[in-house]
């Protein structure tokens, strides 16, 4: 059946043309994917070559619930046919397709698109194509538009009336494109290896352990590589992504591409050769043991990490406070371990949900965003001033309304206040255990979160469960309100962490609008202990005040992280000042890197951050600029095809008054240390 559904698809596209014109019967006359055609530029310059000419596109949006196709669409499907009619001097290179996504349809496999997309093409003048003339650019396009039940063969006579010229590109022009080709897969730079044995396909992509990677697919760009439908186990090994699969028919050996899809319409464009791959494991109860074990430990290392500490400090005083009294003990200890073990699993639950939504987060992923960073800044600082006696604070001081309850909810909330604190302080045993919570199945990962809360609540619920412990601790006296002032340096040091934190996402100002926050939050609970000390109350007007002091601070704080500065390893990749510095006559070494390059990882540590080098360039006045292609600047982009290349590393020298001298792809010390005199 799937032959014949393929054939069928195949028979229906070779009629299009004719089909598409009676199209009523399908569509009403609409087509169900609208295509229109675009370009960069509408004077592309004579001369330029297929890695500076101007851009072509396809801009295609299919209607909701229809989908087009990659170019090689899978078990079914077609991809979209081109035929070109073209002035004399002009041609147009191969299409380039963004990455697909995965459609599973009773058992086939697809590779589509489901919602608008652009697919381009390199379009060039030649040289002896005088400025002025009239380019009329002609296509018939094909294409398949289909949804899970109906595939309708579409297509479309296409026109654009360009004129050659100067190349200058309209700012929405540059935005819209530059968004397309943010899509596009970048060459990986290095290449994997496979194997086939027991019609298994395994893959070993060089990929940094570090580079985010969620929701992998392997998109094979020629038939008989692998079976579609059949799942793909992904496995990180080190610097390496592990993949399995079951292998095609037919395939025969050589070297082969592939789309390597590592998030939302993001990948890179692969070569595999034949060679020896370690076959790739699923986790075993083993793995997930050693990771829960280490969660455990983690979690019970942090709670002597300063942001924590003085917390559990204050709720030890309460256990000696408590006396003998086990029932109130153990229920305080279970209502503080369920928070702070619902806290972990819901941050863990967020975390893993917005990494399957394409989002490139890590634990700790709440302190990307400043307004949380202020946040926490303000109740570190509440906490502060609370443990130095300028108030009571009724959640660790007791006798309040909660207490009266039973300090249940009280305890749970102070649980929830822990692990929230403690998600930026990162302890030993933690990080392999995160790590491996982020590939681990479902159910495991939550295990791991989980496991890390209980290693947190751990100390708890041994002073709660075993007396002898607890008839260690000190008897209730003088020396708890010592102690709780000293616990207020550490919560004080973390509130300058914050700070620090707040500095680095948006600059001096937000460290100036964070002080400024936490003097005026300071002020006011001057006010309330005054109140406190005179019987009087005021907690709700201050809880109002305080919330209306972050929501003020919050919309205050700078839309956007300061600019990047000079750093160790060189100025950020400017195209303007790159051109000021040559004007200038100014030495230049520029470089292009990405986290996910090995090979430029490699460069990096062997060759461009050693001290001879530095050294080197320091001497002669070498200004270093690097540009980081980790996420697709549309700029290095542009700046890469302008240079003929499409992906990373790339190694230019300017000498003085010189045109750039590109370097080899190997870079050793002394390669560049013999670039100065």
């Amino acid at each position: 059946m799937r032959i014949f559904h393929v054939l069928l698809m195949t028979v229906l596209l070779l009629f299009a043309p004719a089909m598409a014109r009676a199209q009523g019967a399908f569509g009403g006359g609409a087509p169900h994917i609208a295509a229109e055609l675009a370009v960069e530029s509408a004077v592309p310059r004579p001369g330029e070559g297929q890695a500076s000419g101007t851009t072509i596109a396809f801009s295609m949006t299919p209607e909701p619930g229809w989908h087009g196709y990659w170019e090689n669409p899978g078990d079914a499907g077609l991809g979209m046919t081109v035929k070109w009619t073209l002035p004399k001097g002009v041609a147009i290179g191969p299409l380039r397709y963004p990455v697909p996504e995965t459609l599973l349809i009773s058992g086939l496999m697809n590779h589509v698109y489901e919602g608008p997309y652009g697919v381009l093409a390199k379009l060039t003048v030649a040289p002896d194509v005088p400025k002025g003339t009239k380019l009329p650019i002609r296509v018939r396009a094909d294409w398949l538009a289909c949804t899970d039940k109906v595939c309708v063969p579409e297509g479309a006579e296409l026109a654009l009336d360009l004129m050659a010229g100067d190349g200058s590109v309209l700012p929405g022009s540059r935005a819209q494109f530059d968004g397309w080709r943010s899509h596009l897969p970048r060459p990986l730079g290095s290449e994997a290896a496979y194997a086939m044995a027991d019609g298994r396909l395994r893959l070993s992509i060089p990929f940094p352990a570090a580079a985010s990677a969620r929701d992998v697919h392997l998109f094979p760009l020629a038939d008989g590589l692998i079976r579609y439908a059949a799942p793909q186990s992904v496995m990180r090994q080190g610097d390496r992504l592990l993949i399995e699969t079951e292998a095609g028919q037919g395939m025969k050996s050589g070297p082969v591409q592939a789309v390597l899809r590592t998030g939302d319409h993001v990948g890179f464009l692969l070569t595999a050769r034949p060679g020896a791959v370690a076959a790739v494991r699923p986790a075993t109860f083993q793995t997930v043991l050693l990771a829960l074990g280490g969660a455990l430990v983690g979690g019970l290392l942090l709670n002597i990490m300063p942001c924590v500490f003085p917390i559990l400090g204050l709720k030890a005083m309460k256990l000696a406070r408590a006396g003998g009294d086990e029932h109130v003990v153990r229920r305080e200890a279970l209502a503080y371990s369920l928070g702070v073990i619902l806290t972990c699993l819901a941050l863990g639950g967020l975390l893993l949900g917005l990494r399957a939504a394409g989002a490139a987060v890590g634990w700790a992923f709440q302190l990307q965003d400043p307004r949380i960073i202020l946040l926490l800044l303000l109740l570190v600082t509440a906490i502060t001033l609370n443990l130095a006696g300028l108030f009571e604070l009724s959640a660790f001081g007791g006798g309040d309304r909660l207490a009266d309850k039973g300090g249940a909810s009280g305890a749970f909330w102070t649980g929830a206040l822990v692990a929230f604190v403690a998600t930026p302080c990162t302890g030993p045993f933690m990080g392999a255990a995160m790590g491996a919570a982020l590939v681990l199945p479902l159910g495991a990962a939550l295990a791991i979160f989980a496991g890390l809360g209980l290693g947190l609540a751990l100390p708890f619920l041994a002073l709660a469960y075993i007396p002898p412990l607890r008839t260690r601790l000190p008897r209730p006296g003088a020396w708890m309100g010592r102690l709780q002032k000293i616990l207020a340096i550490p919560m004080a040091l973390t509130a300058l962490g914050l700070l620090w934190l707040l500095g680095q996402q948006r600059g001096v100002m937000a460290i100036m609008l964070g002080v400024g926050a936490a003097l005026i939050l300071g002020a006011g609970l001057w006010w309330l202990g005054r109140r406190q000390r005179h019987g009087r109350r005021g907690g709700l007007a201050m809880i109002c005040a305080a919330l209306i002091l972050f929501a003020g601070a919050a919309i205050l704080l700078p839309a956007h992280a300061p600019a990047a500065a000079a750093s160790a390893h060189g100025v950020p990749f400017d195209e303007a000042r790159l051109a000021s510095l040559r004007a200038a006559k100014k030495p230049v070494f520029l470089y292009f890197t990405a986290d996910w390059c090995l090979t430029c990882k490699a460069n990096e540590a062997a060759a461009i951050d050693r001290e001879e080098t530095r050294a080197a360039f320091k001497r002669a006045g070498v200004t270093v600029m690097v540009g980081d292609w980790t996420n697709a600047d549309p700029a290095i982009t542009r700046f890469l095809e302008g240079q003929g290349r499409s992906g990373v590393p790339l190694y230019l020298w300017y000498a003085p008054g010189r045109e750039a001298q590109t370097l080899p792809q190997l870079l050793t010390p002394a390669t560049l240390t013999a670039l100065v005199p």
